[in-house]
């Protein structure tokens, strides 16, 4: 008798595809459950994963998580200005909410484990053990625990007829949901490497793309976009919307040199079409509403969160202390921003909003409604203390 059921976050790719037969040859369960989660995939994406998972598992679940995807995690980032290292985070907000609904499947499955198939260099392995050992069961990481090689899985998955689409002189690794695609793996893993156009699925190259801008305008209300022209759109259609429209006009590429939570730099390749088009005006009409001191305490706690969530780290207590206090700066960030796409780059034309800290007629040239007499007073003692530490500097020279 072997060791009863395991769940298996299941993805269809190579990793864990091969971890339906290792789980039962090398780790002696008697049962196999897949579960596939839905945050964002194409469509084909999610049919392969459902029937692998149904042909090689002893069981297999689909879940759609999309739409809470986008509530409770993307919604968020948007508020947060969430980015590492420069590129928004897309990868790491799914992790968790994957691994919560594995966790829901092993409860139901009455399960005594849970495995997934990550890598033990990866930054993924940490964001769903965390979770998955929060609730209470033993991770099994078959890929980790055998330092198994890309090359070795291939000839794995020959050998039990697992379809893979990876090969050897593309052995591309990568993952997606609605908000980032990821690419790496390979050549891509030299940092001199040229990436081929073939990696990308979401955008076009910047010369390729329309040689007339497109404009666009979107409508915030409680800091994430409500509107897109002038149409009510539900947040998921809108963001799919926006990576087709950025997408287009090769905007939200991004090949950097990325570091790991263990501490490896990796070279990642990212598509982000509509993050990057929704971070950039989020950003602006924060500028608009909110004051000099909140803009820039805020700086520092979107930094923290970006770097927990990054880690996957969404039940640290921290977390939800910094979620409030955003959430509270949120509140009004409501209005309107126009914005320009074109050859990769997206430009924001203007602004507006009710809530807007911005007086014309104060800040006009042309107005008199301010004395600016009254300045004077201010440019008296402005910079004192450094005009003092100048004075005693003449005198010891003297």
């Amino acid at each position: 008798m072997g060791k009863g059921t395991i769940v298996l976050a299941y993805s269809g790719g190579l990793d864990t595809s091969i971890c339906i037969p290792l789980l039962k040859e090398r780790y002696e369960y008697d049962r196999v459950v897949t579960v596939a989660v839905n945050v964002g995939q194409r469509d084909e994406e999610i049919d392969v994963a459902a029937q692998k998972g149904k042909k090689l598992a002893d069981r297999h679940y689909t879940i759609d998580a999309r739409e809470k995807f986008v509530r409770d995690h993307i919604f968020p980032a948007i508020k947060a200005n969430g980015s590492y290292e420069g590129y928004p985070m897309g990868t790491s907000l799914a992790r968790p909410l994957i691994a919560e609904e594995v966790v829901k499947i092993a409860k139901k499955e009455g399960a005594t484990a849970i495995a997934h198939g990550c890598t033990g260099k990866g930054n993924d392995q940490l964001r769903f053990d965390f979770i998955i050992r929060g609730a209470g069961f033993e991770v099994v990481a078959p890929i980790r625990e055998l330092n198994l090689t890309r090359d070795w899985e291939i000839e794995y998955a020959k050998k039990h007829r697992i379809p893979v689409p990876v090969k050897k002189n593309k052995p591309w690794s990568m993952d997606e949901n609605c908000w980032s695609r990821s690419i790496e793996g390979g050549q891509l893993e030299n940092p001199s490497y040229h990436p081929p156009e073939e990696i990308y699925l979401w955008t076009v190259s910047p010369q390729k793309a329309p040689a007339k801008p497109e404009k666009l305008t979107l409508v915030f209300e409680g800091g994430v976009p409500v509107s897109l022209n002038g149409k009510k759109i539900p947040a998921y259609a809108l963001i799919q919307t926006l990576n087709q429209m950025a997408g287009k006009h090769g905007i939200g590429r991004n090949d950097m040199i990325e570091d790991r939570i263990l501490g490896l730099k990796a070279r990642e390749n990212y598509e982000h079409p509509a993050a990057t088009v929704i971070l950039a005006a989020h950003r602006d009409l924060e500028s608009l509403v909110l004051t000099r001191q909140e803009l820039v305490f805020k700086r520092m706690v979107d930094d923290k969160w970006s770097e927990l969530a990054y880690k996957g780290l969404v039940y640290e207590p921290l977390y939800h202390a910094l979620n409030a206090f955003i959430d509270t700066t949120q509140q009004r960030v409501n209005g309107k921003v126009d914005l320009e796409l074109f050859k990769g780059n997206v430009r924001v034309l203007g602004r507006s909003s009710p809530n807007a800290i911005y007086s014309s007629d104060l800040v006009s040239f042309d107005s008199d409604s301010m004395d600016q007499c009254h300045a004077i007073g201010v440019s008296h003692y402005f910079g004192i203390q450094a005009r003092m530490v100048q004075q005693l500097q003449k005198k010891k020279r003297r």
